[in-house]
């Protein structure tokens, strides 16, 4: 694991957008694809803003990158909450990419649990049966969520499906979300997180007791691929 402490966001930032671009040439270079799980929120945001400028977007064989989510909240396309919709007003809309190769984690007419297996497939479709993704891009929240892992979830326990969707009461709402059995497997790992709000559950994740229920970002294997950037208010 690689934990990277950035003195301010800018750099921070600059740093994820060469991560994504040097990545996608060695996949693209071995593999003829890079295939990518993105998270939501607003660090990807501005990363993803990032990787639209002209400095970035060029650097890019955009039309190799196969873009899939590493969860969403079950709403609409159009819907603001929409992780789906940032990326694409944030990136997918002003890069050449293939439309072909961008698949979203929502469908219109099809229960969330369905279209969980739906995915599971079209990842397979993809990636193969072994399910690497190239680079999945995480953030975590203040209770050490990732992902839609949430603490005291049952789906921290699965063990089997790569795709999964459950109601989440605190929230009143449904989540579809990669589970930690695909995520482990990825060839690349990046976590971004920081701020002091983010600091208690940071420390825990990287230095407490092994107790994913209450922090469930330490189910994600810190193996040699997997890289931390974070700021010194987060990392204290």
């Amino acid at each position: 694991m690689n934990i990277t402490v950035f003195d301010n966001l800018d750099t921070l930032y600059k740093k994820a957008a060469d991560t994504f671009v040097e990545l996608s040439k060695k996949s693209i270079e071995k593999n003829n694809k890079f295939t990518v799980a993105l998270s939501g929120g607003s660090s990807p945001k501005v990363i993803f803003k990032l990787l639209a400028t002209e400095e970035y977007a060029q650097k890019v064989e955009w039309s190799k990158v196969y873009f899939f989510w590493v969860d969403e909240r079950w709403v609409s396309l159009e819907d603001e909450k929409s992780n789906a919709k940032m990326t694409f007003e944030t990136l997918l809309d002003h890069v050449p990419v293939n439309k072909n190769h961008i698949f979203p984690m929502y469908k219109d007419g099809i229960e969330p649990e369905d279209y969980a297996k739906e995915y599971e497939q079209e990842i397979k479709n993809v990636l193969g049966e072994q399910g690497i993704f190239d680079f999945i891009l995480l953030g975590m929240g203040d209770d050490g969520h990732t992902a839609s892992l949430f603490p005291g979830e049952k789906i921290l326990d699965e063990k089997q499906k790569w795709v999964d969707a459950y109601y989440l009461k605190p929230q009143e709402m449904f989540r579809i979300t990669l589970t930690a059995p695909i995520i482990n497997k990825a060839e690349n790992i990046l976590v971004v997180a920081f701020g002091e709000s983010k600091k208690h559950a940071l420390n825990e994740v990287l230095n407490g007791e092994y107790n994913p229920k209450l922090y469930p970002l330490q189910l994600i294997d810190k193996k040699q691929s997997f890289q931390f950037f974070t700021d010194k208010e987060a990392r204290g």
